[in-house]
């Protein structure tokens, strides 16, 4: 798995260094020859297929791997495949950077050359299951994205038939597996299922080869516990079985995250033990030696039926709409999710879900893998940092000035022309452009997408039509209104709140799920999402008159971030705001936090919306009358 800063979200390392998030946000990329030739260095690509999670910079990320293949580093062509979705990631991770597909484009230009097996897009539908998406949903917002990807692809006109059926053989999809092993079993045999009707009767391809669901799978994440985190790589072995048991459904590629993850970032031995659970179950056990061991069985068809029909349903819902592009941008899929994760939320907080460790079974013996939660992460050098924006300056004195200019100049005409920005991306790219440049190029021609929150029409428990409650009984939720009236007159107008999402990190389903929770017991809320700046956090900050700022960090940069907030609410005279941070947070660097002034640190362990607001009550209070 290739994933870094620089394809996920097009910008060089000086941009990020200022926030601390080089080498936090996957590795940093913004030129070939050091970064690109460093991160496959050792690794036998001619041996191997490579999946790259890129998204939105895919067209100038793709083009490595020809550099690669025309070096000789693979004499037999690459072999590999690239997360390319834009539209399906941005309602869940929100990663998109404007552009013509490159799946039209593809083809040609890796054609050339010795045999390259790549297959230019795959729709990844992992970000859905993270943001909150049932099976069902899942389901359907990953292939209504492939219909909308396939669609336009056939209406440009730049393939003909019998080449549209080798586009379509060659889309490939990066889904999500759950804990409910049955559930996720059944959804794998229903994609296979749904993607074969689609194909055959929408595209009308005859050759099976073509039709053939192609899929890869990182297990879920969003289901990994801070609390007694060693029963997480018991989560992960089930979730990989649920791939890997029905063989006429099983991935093509299996990546498994780490135990520690929701207490930090793995080190090598964590990611070894990963490693180890797939070699175990490829090579120690007689689970590839059978055929299909669930055809046949009637409860698991009588899921599969639930799941096809659901989805089904759900993809005619959008094409009604116009399709994927239509719904995510009138926020309607984000809306689905918000509300899908709020409802996953209220059930675990009132137990109704059991989360072994969190709302059961919590006491027990500590863990020995867990002697101090900071031996247990990765700890980033910042020297790295530093040593990045050095090697990405030398290369920027190293190159022709003009070549870069030219090349640029071709980007932009192209993309304002609306053609296809291979060949110009691949002049930049021999001049040297470095990623963020490249896509600096295109945003100032094609702008930056920003797609809905679904914080503002998301259904609460105060909400008019189809309401979600958003976790706590109504009791609590009841007796949390009442103290809000009271601080409301206390205070001489309702409460607000700020609910930022600084650094470069996409993944905000903690920071809407407070939002729509405070919302849901009284707040006026502020809530932009993703990648403000501090220094655009701290202006709303000012404008809207905010009684409490809360930050929302997953990348790990939280100390840097966190230190350039609270430095901008002081020079604006803010001082007396509290602010609270919530993400992955090690034990010592929350209480550095907290000794900077921060009011209060959360981390997963702290999984009760209804306490979390209680607190955020109090602090605004204590403020209010001290």
């Amino acid at each position: 798995m290739w994933r870094s800063t620089s394809p996920q979200t097009g910008y060089d390392a000086e941009r990020s260094a200022r926030a601390g998030e080089v080498g936090k946000v996957g590795v940093p990329s913004g030129h070939r020859p050091h970064d690109m030739r460093a991160l496959f260095d050792g690794i036998p690509l001619e041996r191997m297929n490579t999946s790259a999670t890129i998204n939105a910079t895919i067209r100038r990320g793709s083009l490595v791997y020809v550099a690669l293949q025309r070096a000789g580093r693979r004499p037999g062509g690459l072999s590999g495949y690239a997360t390319t979705s834009s539209r399906s990631t941005s309602p869940a991770a929100r990663t998109s950077l404007p552009g013509p597909s490159v799946a039209a484009h593809g083809r040609p230009h890796h054609a050339r050359g010795p045999p390259c097996r790549w297959n230019p897009i795959n729709i990844c539908s992992y970000h859905l299951q993270e943001a909150g998406a049932t099976p069902s949903e899942e389901l359907a917002y990953a292939l209504v994205t492939a219909i909308s990807v396939l669609d336009h692809v056939r209406a440009s006109g730049r393939v003909n038939a019998a080449e549209f059926a080798e586009v379509v053989g060659r889309m490939s999809f990066f889904v999500n597996a759950g804990i409910r092993f049955i559930e996720e079993m059944c959804k794998m045999r229903a994609f296979v299922e749904l993607w074969d009707r689609i194909t055959r009767f929408r595209y009308g391809v005859e050759d099976s080869k073509f039709r053939r669901f192609r899929y890869g799978v990182q297990v879920n994440s969003l289901g990994l516990t801070e609390q007694q985190p060693e029963n997480n790589i018991l989560r992960i072995v089930l979730e990989m079985l649920a791939v890997t048991l029905s063989r006429d459904a099983r991935a093509r590629a299996v990546q498994l995250p780490a135990w520690n993850e929701a207490l930090g970032l793995p080190r090598p031995w964590d990611q070894q033990w990963s490693l180890r659970a797939q070699q175990i179950l490829a090579h120690e056990t007689d689970l590839l030696e059978y055929g299909d061991l669930f055809g046949g069985n009637r409860n698991v068809q009588a899921k599969v039926d639930e799941l096809v029909e659901g989805a089904w349903s759900e993809i005619q819902v959008v094409l009604s709409q116009g399709g994927a592009v239509e719904a995510v941008e009138s926020g309607y899929i984000k809306q689905r999710l918000v509300e899908s994760n709020a409802r996953r939320l209220r059930a675990i907080e009132d137990g109704k879900l059991t989360v072994v460790g969190v709302n059961a079974f919590t006491e027990g013996e500590p863990s020995p893998l867990v002697v101090d939660g900071n031996q247990n992460v990765l700890t980033v050098d910042p020297a790295a940092e530093a040593e990045q924006v050095a090697q990405l300056e030398r290369w920027r004195r190293m190159r022709d000035i003009a070549a870069v200019s030219r090349a640029r100049d071709a980007l932009r005409r192209a993309a304002e022309r609306g053609d296809s920005v291979m060949p110009s991306t691949i002049l930049c790219a021999k001049a040297g452009m470095t990623t963020g440049e490249w896509a600096g190029a295109l945003r100032e021609v094609l702008g930056e997408y920003r797609a809905p929150t679904g914080v503002a029409a998301a259904q609460t428990s105060a909400g008019r039509a189809a309401p979600v409650d958003v976790g706590g009984s109504m009791d609590d939720v009841d007796s949390l209104r009442m103290e809000m009236k009271r601080l409301e007159r206390e205070l001489g107008r309702r409460p607000r709140i700020l609910v930022g999402k600084p650094g470069l990190d996409g993944h905000s389903n903690g920071a809407e799920q407070i939002a729509i929770k405070a919302r849901d017991v009284g707040f006026d809320v502020v809530y932009e999402g993703i990648r403000a700046t501090p220094e655009h956090i701290v202006k709303s900050a000012v404008e809207e008159g905010v009684h409490l700022v809360g930050l929302s960090i997953l990348s790990g940069s939280h100390r840097v971030l966190v230190a350039d907030v609270l430095k901008g609410l002081r020079a604006a005279g803010l001082e007396r705001v509290p602010v609270v941070v919530g993400g992955i947070i090690p034990k010592d660097d929350a209480d550095a936090l907290r000794a900077d002034g921060v009011a209060r640190v959360f981390t997963p362990k702290d999984f009760e919306l209804s306490a979390i607001m209680r607190e955020l009550v109090e602090l605004i209070h204590v403020r209010a009358s001290s």
